[in-house]
Formats: C-alpha cells, sequence, structure tokens
C-alpha cells in the first residue's frame, strides 16, 4: 500500500514539474498581474492584488540586494548531487515573497540544484500531499532527486525562526493578528533571508 502511495505521488510530482515555470517566468508574471491590480488564484481582490503588488516589491527588493555569507556560499557549492526544487505557491503569498528569492539564489550558487514554480491552487491534487500541519501553507518546497525521480525531502512555509514564531502566538493568543503579521514581515526584512539560507543548507546535506 505504501508503495502504491509513493508511486501515486511521484506521478503527480512528474505532471506538476512538466507543467511548472521557472523562477524568471514567475517574476515576470507577478510583476504583470501587480500592474494589472491583479493575483494567481481563482479569487480576485483588492486585497489580494494589493499582497501581490506588495510582493513583486519584495521580490525585486531581495533579487538586488541578498547575499548569502561565504561559508554557506562554499557549502553549497560542494553540493554534488543533482536535484529540482519544485515549488507550489501564489503571488499573494506574504512567506512566500520573502523565501522564494532565497531559493533562487541558492540555486543559482550551484548548476546541480533547479527550481520550478508551480501555483497551488492550480494543482491541489499534489498540494494534498504535502501539507504543513495538516494546511496547504505555502510557499512548500519538494525536493525531488533527478536521477530516480523521488522525493527526499521538503520544505516549508516559513523559516524554522518565524515558524516558532508564529507557533508561539497561535499558543498565548489563539490567532494571528495583523499586528503580528506585520512584525513578522519586519523580522523578514531584518533577517534579510538568512535563516532560509540556513534552512536550505540543512535541507540539502540531509539528503
Amino acid at each position: 500500500m505504501e508503495q502504491i502511495i509513493q508511486r501515486d505521488i511521484e506521478v503527480l510530482v512528474r505532471s506538476g514539474l512538466q507543467r511548472s515555470m521557472s523562477y524568471e517566468d514567475y517574476r515576470l508574471m507577478v510583476a504583470k498581474l501587480a500592474l494589472e491590480g491583479r493575483s494567481t488564484g481563482p479569487v480576485q481582490n483588492q486585497e489580494l492584488s494589493g499582497y501581490t503588488r506588495l510582493n513583486d516589491q519584495r521580490m525585486r527588493r531581495l533579487d538586488k540586494t541578498l547575499k548569502v555569507d561565504v561559508d554557506s556560499e562554499l557549502k553549497i557549492k560542494k553540493f554534488d548531487n543533482r536535484i529540482t526544487w519544485l515549488v507550489l505557491t501564489e503571488s499573494w503569498c506574504g512567506d512566500a515573497a520573502q523565501t522564494i528569492p532565497v531559493m533562487n539564489k541558492v540555486a543559482d550558487l550551484n548548476e546541480n540544484i533547479s527550481i520550478r514554480l508551480l501555483l497551488r491552487d492550480e494543482n491541489l491534487e499534489l498540494m494534498e500531499q504535502f501539507l504543513s500541519n495538516n494546511t496547504m501553507a505555502i510557499p512548500k518546497l519538494i525536493s525531488i532527486d533527478d536521477i530516480t525521480g523521488k522525493v527526499i525531502g521538503e520544505w516549508g512555509s516559513r523559516p524554522s525562526i518565524a515558524t516558532k514564531m508564529v507557533k508561539d502566538y497561535k499558543i498565548n493568543n489563539g490567532k494571528l493578528t495583523a499586528e503580528f503579521k506585520q512584525d513578522l514581515q519586519l523580522w523578514y526584512n531584518k533577517d534579510k533571508g538568512q535563516n532560509t539560507v540556513r534552512d536550505l543548507l540543512s535541507l540539502l546535506f540531509l539528503e
């Protein structure tokens, strides 16, 4: 039974890879949607289009300013397995805007690592196989061995420190408030992607 489920997941992953887009195409799509006042996904409203516009600005800033420290860069360049990171996302997701440029930066440092993007709401069957705490939280990174096609790891939907911040806040307050979400974005801005870099390094070498 477990082998059958694994085969089904691999079929979904292969199908997702065939439909996926490059980081460059994803960025062009988000930038276009931001200009048009739209977002990805079936729901279109002012709130989601506003998040898309803000996320386009965030990703543009990170693409220009993000730096990986020398020690981490050396470790990333030593990774010698050929893998693809298939990432489920949507244009309106604030966590995705803060972390996907980091994934792309890491992939740029090693030709053995490829990154491909998929929209969650167009790929719900795949998303349901990679839930976080029983939710369809994004971004969700699925790490795939290019030789075997097998899933060898996953990451998401937030960096480890941010995940703990959210968990602790929910324990004490029940649900996330607008004020907390603002504080979380301030943390992302201060962290400058470094927690995500460390998480991705752990993912690479656990594999």
